[in-house]
């Protein structure tokens, strides 16, 4: 531990105040033991390059503190199992203490009269108030928040308030940053020696490094009491991995206690000496106001809103949580970063290790896309950065061009576990990433949309048109011509996972289809606009131009399972003579449909685990004639056990689109308690941001009808009779559009940019130019352009 000196400015009261409006705020009122996991992984904060879960300072019996820094894995070799690599916890830098007459204030011992804990959305700051009891009879109020700035991504803020109703003589205050406890299975930064300082000891700097990765980790900190503004120096008790600081008070009542903690993290992965780094980004912060400090994260979450906010008005628990969706996306995600994406609980929780998965590309990068195309581009660079591991996994198993990880580190290789070990000691086989290849389609699908929402021709030309052409080649050597014509996809896992080493899965060889077919696009549209950079792209990949007519021809003759005579996509081949089984005879259970039935049973049954067909249709919404997205999404719906997060926030996006407002509204409230009513039963493993991004799209893309083309955005909205107004804002190809959409009318206003070409419904598409507001109304079940 290294001492840093620092000097810093007065600071008294807090001088900012969380957001009235009960429609920004989540909070959570009293304490629950049993909760506490979830309630950490709900009221986390994050800003996309660090998180920590919303431990109580104090801790208690079940508190699980963790930090994540993106792009921060290391390997538990002592694991069981397969063991991979999952981010590392960093050191715990929000532990408080607050004893009185040697008692330590602890929760679930019950020494407090009321407890609140808030997260404010609309500035993104964890709130928390609490009155507290002494064994004597007196009063303190506490109140306290917690940051990850926005504004300055490399730093942690904490604050705690006292307030007394009378004098205490005898109150014990104690601060300490250390490495985070050892748990089962989890990996934590180890601490590195540090030469000790001759600067003085009032701020400290921890080293720590992972084991097997060799990242180096700064964490420099520095925390200071004030009472009524003047600082009050405390007893220090240093050591080489750990940082303790501790007050004796005498606190009087009616004069405010303010302790103020600033932390300042950086890696060797973003620069060369992540020690100085730190120290010296922390000294530059030390003589400013702590309150700048929550000011500045406060408006780069203020602007981030007014680029992104969805309003429903009407209905107030589904305004909360599409804004919970709303502030855990913008707290995922880092546009400065290339090298990193997001892992399927962000940085709120150690389930899936922090890997990525097509949920990225599938269910949030939409909301970037639209509202924050920076980080949809870093997002996608960080695929680019990964052709090289997809290439070399195509290779490994037999393949051309890139297949793409299932899950995956900032390395990109492939990360899913090769196997598992059951309670028993049983080991199972995990096929995913071996067999679930549509992800390269899906990044591909992500690739398109971003082009298509941006224009973004440096993109396209540096990364985005490499990306679909290597994707293109793995699927021209994936399937085979059969004796029938067809062009087949044997042996595959879908987005059904209960369904392994199929043949045929509609919506993998769909995407493939599509995937080919857009490769070749992008091909012609080089050629034509770009012939120099289509020169040298063919010259270093030894692409030919009749390369992109066989991608052609083989998406023409790719077997897609559609029965013209039915209308039916057949999930995979033989699917419709599986057994058939009704799952509401299951609805009172509260286990998975394949815990009920067993592995076996389930694999042999027409049981979908999530939307897979539905999925496809979703995402090719205009492939799809009308009559073929209802028919199959009467047919699946009630096969479909929702036994992933994924799959409630697609069936009411499709539901919505359809018109069927029962049933788009029955699983948006649904999709919108994933993690707020924790009906999956693991939000204690962190949010499930995949979720969070289908439900906004569930708002936007599915009840609001937006879809984008490829001259511009069509909207066919469908709400629900309950909502009064569903509005939105979105960014296409520079043009910020605010959308408001009432009962029978909707009005669309160009705030800046070029402005766009939009068509409602079947009404004749309209230029909305920059500065200009245009309006429609529902007459007689046609929309017709109307004066605003």
């Amino acid at each position: 531990m290294t001492e840093i000196p620092v000097s810093l400015a007065e600071a008294g009261a807090f001088h900012f105040h969380p957001t009235d409006d009960p429609l920004w705020r989540i909070e959570e009122v009293g304490f629950n033991l049993a909760r506490e996991h979830e309630i950490e992984s709900l009221f986390a904060v994050s800003n996309g390059y660090v998180g920590s879960r919303a431990s109580l300072a104090e801790g208690s019996a079940l508190s699980n503190p963790a930090t994540f820094i993106a792009g921060v894995f290391d390997t538990n070799t002592a694991a069981q199992g397969d063991p991979v690599p999952e981010l590392a916890a960093a050191p715990d830098w929000m532990q408080l203490s607050l004893l009185t007459s040697g008692r330590e204030f602890r929760l679930e011992e019950g020494n407090f009269v009321w407890h609140r804990r808030m997260i404010d959305m609309y500035h993104g700051i964890l709130w928390r108030e609490f009155d507290y009891r002494t064994e004597a009879g007196g009063l303190i109020h506490v109140r306290a928040c917690r940051l990850a700035s926005l504004a300055d991504r490399h730093v942690l803020f904490q604050s705690i308030q006292l307030d007394a109703e009378n004098r205490f003589p005898d109150i014990h205050l104690r601060a300490l940053t250390a490495p985070v406890v050892e748990r089962p299975g989890r990996v934590r930064l180890t601490p590195e020696p540090c030469p000790p300082s001759e600067d003085g000891d009032s701020a400290s700097l921890l080293e720590l490094c992972t084991h097997t990765t060799q990242i180096k980790v700064a964490v420099a900190s520095a925390g200071r009491l004030r009472i009524g503004g003047e600082a009050v120096p405390p007893r220090i008790d240093p050591s080489p991995d750990r940082r303790v600081e501790s007050w004796e008070l005498d606190i009087e009542a009616g004069k405010p206690y303010r302790f103020d903690r600033l932390v300042v993290i950086y890696t060797s992965r973003e620069v060369d000496r992540p020690s100085a780094m730190a120290a010296e980004h922390l000294r530059s912060l030390l003589n400013a106001e702590p309150n700048n400090v929550i000011a500045a994260h406060a408006r780069a979450w203020e602007k981030r809103w007014r680029e992104s906010d969805v309003e429903i008005a009407g209905d107030a628990a589904l305004q909360r949580a599409v804004r919970f969706a709303g502030y855990h996306l913008i707290g995922a995600v880092n546009p400065a970063d290339e090298r990193v994406s997001i892992g399927a609980r962000a940085l709120t929780g150690e389930a899936y290790k922090g890997h990525v998965f097509w949920d990225t590309e599938i269910f949030m990068l939409p909301f970037y896309v639209l509202t924050d195309p920076p980080s949809a581009r870093a997002l996608l660079m960080f695929r680019y950065h990964s052709l090289s591991a997809a290439r070399e996994k195509a290779r490994r198993l037999g393949y051309q061009g890139a297949l793409y990880a299932w899950e995956s580190t900032n390395t990109g290789e492939e990360m899913t576990p090769g196997y598992s070990l059951s309670p028993d000691g049983e080991i199972k086989p995990i096929l995913n990433g071996v067999l679930e290849h549509h992800i390269s389609a899906d990044v591909a699908y992500a690739v398109w949309q971003y082009w298509q929402a941006t224009a973004d021709e440096t993109f396209l030309l540096d990364a985005g048109a490499e990306i679909l052409f290597e994707t293109a080649r793995f699927w021209a050597s994936r399937g085979l011509l059969d004796e029938d014509g067809s062009y087949h996809i044997r042996e595959v896992i879908g987005p059904d996972e209960y369904h392994e080493g199929v043949d045929d899965n509609a919506f993998t060889n769909v995407m493939a289809q599509w995937n080919l077919e857009c490769a070749a696009e992008a091909a012609r549209m080089l050629i034509e606009r770009w012939p120099d950079r289509w020169s040298g792209l063919a010259h270093r990949l030894d692409l030919r131009e009749d390369e992109a007519d066989r991608w052609h021809d083989l998406a023409r003759r790719m077997y897609t399972g559609l029965d013209t005579r039915t209308g039916l996509l057949e999930h995979f081949k033989g699917y419709f003579e599986l057994d058939d089984i009704n799952l509401s005879e299951y609805g009172s259970h509260a286990l998975p449909i394949d815990m009920i039935l067993g592995r076996e049973r389930t694999q042999l049954s027409n049981v979908v685990k999530q939307a897979d067909v539905v999925m496809l249709i979703y995402l090719l919404w205009d492939r799809f004639s009308p009559e073929v997205r209802e028919i199959n999404f009467r047919y699946y719906e009630p096969r479909t056990a929702h036994g992933s997060s994924l799959s409630p926030s697609i069936h009411a996006a499709v539901a919505a689109r359809l018109g069927d407002l029962e049933t788009g509204t029955r699983y948006f409230h649904q999709a919108s308690q994933i993690d707020l009513a924790n009906n999956m039963g693991n939000a204690a493993g962190g949010v499930h941001a995949a979720a969070l991004g289908g439900l906004w799209q569930a708002a936007v893309l599915g009840f609001g009808g937006l879809r984008l083309g490829a001259d511009g955005l069509s909207f066919t909205p469908h709400c629900p009779p309950a909502w009064k107004a569903l509005r939105f804002r979105l960014v296409w190809r520079g043009t910020h559009l605010h959308v408001d959409i009432q009962p029978e009318i909707v009005e669309i206003a160009a705030e800046s940019g070029m402005g766009v070409a939009i068509r409602m419904g079947d009404a004749v598409p309209a230029w909305l130019g920059s500065g200009q507001r245009m309006c429609w109304k529902l007459v007689a079940g046609h929309w017709k352009e109307v004066s605003s």
